[in-house]
Parts: structure tokens; sequence; C-alpha cells
């Protein structure tokens, strides 16, 4: 599905070959598998899943059967399409004296960041720097920008978008969920 989308289920069923009983619960366990996630143990966002086929039997269908199949389904086809593992990006704007700017960006880019603009603030000795920085790298943030200032930079942070995890650290983050390590 479309990024911000979320999730969308579509039933495309004709002719009765899912009685429409088994319908919700297909759809449930599609929701729950995507929940706990298929690769990471990381929901699973934006995904629109279309119902087509299927069959019953009279005797042995029953709706956790459904449940199952819409969730082994959903892992099965998530799998298949190559999923990518997102994190949250920052919007990250610092205003520091200008002596520190060369360290400050330092810092940003040793966080996996991105300086998107820079603009001094006339008649104050400051500079605004504008970056976008992983929400994962940002810990600790407060405390080592006014190290790095002398106490006299400050910053703002809000939700920017996600944006996918560097292949070397999502491969570190599944053989982790996996319980493994991954080799170095």
């Amino acid at each position: 599905n479309e990024t911000g989308k979320g999730y969308e289920f579509i039933n495309k069923i004709v002719g009765g070959t899912i009685p429409k009983e088994y319908i919700g619960p297909v759809d449930k366990g599609i929701q729950e598998a995507l929940l706990g996630g298929i690769i990471a143990g990381y929901e699973v966002i934006d995904v629109k899943v279309t119902l087509y086929d299927g069959s019953y039997h009279d005797v042995d269908s029953n709706e956790m059967a459904f449940k199952i199949a819409g969730s082994m389904a959903v892992k099965e086809g998530v799998r298949k399409a190559g999923p990518q593992l997102l994190e949250p990006m920052m919007k990250v704007e610092i205003e520091t004296p200008e002596d520190f700017v060369g360290d400050v960006i330092g810092d940003i880019s040793s966080r996996r960041g991105r300086v998107e603009g820079m603009m001094p603030l006339e008649g104050t000795g400051m500079t605004q720097i504008r970056s976008v920085v992983p929400l994962a790298d940002m810990f600790g943030y407060a405390t080592d920008i006014r190290s790095k200032t002398q106490g006299r930079g400050t910053f703002t942070m809000e939700f920017e978008q996600y944006e996918p995890v560097p292949t070397n650290i999502a491969e570190t983050i599944i053989a982790k969920y996996k319980g493994t390590e991954a080799a170095v």
C-alpha cells in the first residue's frame, strides 16, 4: 500500500468459495500477523491485502482455521515481497554558537544524520542547523549538545518520517531478533 495509507483489506471472493462468516476471521488473522511483525517482530505497516480465492470443507472448516490461514498467507506474501525495516527519522533543529558549528555538524554526521541547512541568526553569534537524524541515535543528545557547546547549544526534535534502516544495521537487528549474532 502507499506510504501512510495503513492497512487495507479487500474481499474479492465471488461465488461463495469461502462462506461470508469466514472472511472476518481471515482478516483478523492477517491483522494479527502484521501487528506481530514478520522479519524482526516490528509491526508491518502500509499493506493492502486482497483475498481472491480459497476453499472450505463443511466438516473441517472453522473460524480458527481461517484465521490461521490468513496469518500464514500474509506472512508468506510479505516475505516474498521483500519487506524493509523502517526507522523513525527526526527533524532536529539546533542553535549553537558559531564557534561550535563544526563540532555540532560532526556530531550529527556521527549519528547517521543529514544536515539539510544552516542559517546564521543575525546579531546573536548563533547559527541554526537543520538536520534529519534517526531517533535511535538521538538518545543522550541533550547532554552531548551541552557538552559540545559549553552549555550554550539548544535543540528541538520532532518526528519527520520513516526511512529504511541501512542494510548492515537491519541485518544486526534481524539477527538479534532471531537469537543469533551477525558475523562481524
